[in-house]
């Protein structure tokens, strides 16, 4: 499986493209035009917090893939009133990046993408807090 990660608008690293392919290739249909990877802290509430769930979305056939879209969800609202919410979204095919604040383009996400990238990769391969699934 190769995802495609060279080039694109944010600086997705090798190690983050690394560990992805490991955790899709035991579970992927060789011939999956789409390919969704759901992250989740099954201890993640609204009332105490916790680490928020990450939808990853791949496109493409054949063994190669492109990044569709990152989004990490949090929680708004308390209670019986609180949803999830897109918290921060990276769409690559769309070109866009999208936070609490509104839209913009993806390119305004550079400074950002890579703290979060690192983050995410501490909290799922350092910590284990994450349980994974692929569709």
């Amino acid at each position: 499986m190769r995802i495609q990660y060279e080039g694109l608008a944010l600086p997705v690293s090798k190690r983050f493209i690394d560990a992805l392919i490991k955790a899709i290739e035991p579970h992927r249909e060789p011939l999956a035009e789409f390919v969704c990877v759901n992250f989740r802290d099954p201890k993640y509430s609204a009332e105490d917090g916790g680490y928020h769930p990450v939808e990853i979305l791949l496109t493409g056939t054949s063994g190669r893939y492109d990044i569709c879209y990152i989004t990490d969800f949090c929680y708004a609202g308390m209670g019986d009133c609180a949803e999830l919410v897109k918290s921060l979204d990276f769409e690559f095919i769309a070109g866009t990046f999208q936070d609490m604040t509104g839209y913009y383009p993806i390119e305004v996400a550079r400074e950002i993408y890579p703290i979060w990238e690192d983050n995410f990769l501490t909290y799922w391969l350092e910590m284990g807090v994450f349980d994974v699934e692929v569709s």
